[in-house]
């Protein structure tokens, strides 16, 4: 019991970087709180004793304003940041190293008793604030859900996704073992630099397209008044204005 507290509490320090002690962390933080009292409702829930494991649930609930079903599993490492509003079903599989911060959900879409109705994190997910997460499906090992997003669908493995409904921005090489997920880029709130929206990205990618080839169409036209043969210039037609839609893209 203590080597794992004292494991919890290596890995709040290691990427929390306001953590400036273990005396802070053990006392201070209400993620902590929440999972040691997690392994004592599930160890009540696991041993039918249903009333006392929800109970002990409660008292979770109320102490630190996160809410985790005594059924849940939760995995080594795992930290709930600020972690008010969290909620986590009874289905639900948080694996190693995740993190988890406030205002998530992990939930279900399905009322059939005994199906598997919420979902799995694999190993160093993180879930950005205020991401709900809702269904029976796998979000991959070392997956990134930025915050706000409404994750209704599998994410791969490595894979950052984000918006409403989510949607896959960003794929990157899995590592595995604690050091190598530990040197990956930490994203804050599961959102990985330039990982801008899909949508956001073609429309930009369209306007600089037009913007190239009204550069082109204006080579063609000079050509061809240096050739003599008179043509209307592209100022005459109204000029492309690419730096001002991008701005407004964004």
């Amino acid at each position: 019991m203590f080597s794992r507290l004292r494991e919890d509490i290596a890995s709040i320090r290691e990427r929390d970087p306001a953590a400036r002690n273990s005396w802070e962390v053990l006392t201070c933080y209400p993620g902590l709180h929440a999972v040691i009292l997690h392994r004592w409702a599930q160890a009540c829930w696991k041993a039918e004793m249903k009333w006392l494991g929800r109970f002990i649930s409660q008292l979770g609930r109320t102490l630190t304003g996160i809410e985790i079903h005594p059924g849940a599993t939760i995995g080594r490492r795992v930290f709930i940041d600020h972690g008010m509003g969290v909620v986590i079903g009874e289905t639900a599989i948080v694996g190693d190293d995740s993190t988890i911060y406030q205002g998530v959900t992990l939930g279900g879409t399905s009322l059939a008793k005994g199906a598997k109705r919420h979902p799995t994190l694999g190993r160093g997910v993180i879930i950005g604030a205020g991401a709900k997460v809702l269904g029976g499906f796998t979000v991959g090992d070392g997956a990134k859900v930025g915050s706000n997003a409404v994750v209704t669908k599998e994410v791969p493995a490595g894979a950052t996704a984000v918006g409403n409904p989510a949607r896959i921005v960003e794929r990157n090489a899995v590592t595995s073992g604690r050091d190598q997920a530990a040197a990956r880029l930490f994203a804050a709130y599961g959102v990985m630099p330039n990982g801008d929206d899909p949508l956001s990205k073609a429309l930009h990618g369209l306007i600089n397209q037009v913007a190239t080839q009204e550069q082109q169409l204006e080579a063609v036209l000079a050509a061809l008044q240096g050739a003599g043969i008179g043509c209307r210039r592209l100022e005459e037609a109204g000029h492309f204005d690419a730096a001002q839609l991008n701005r407004l893209v964004d």
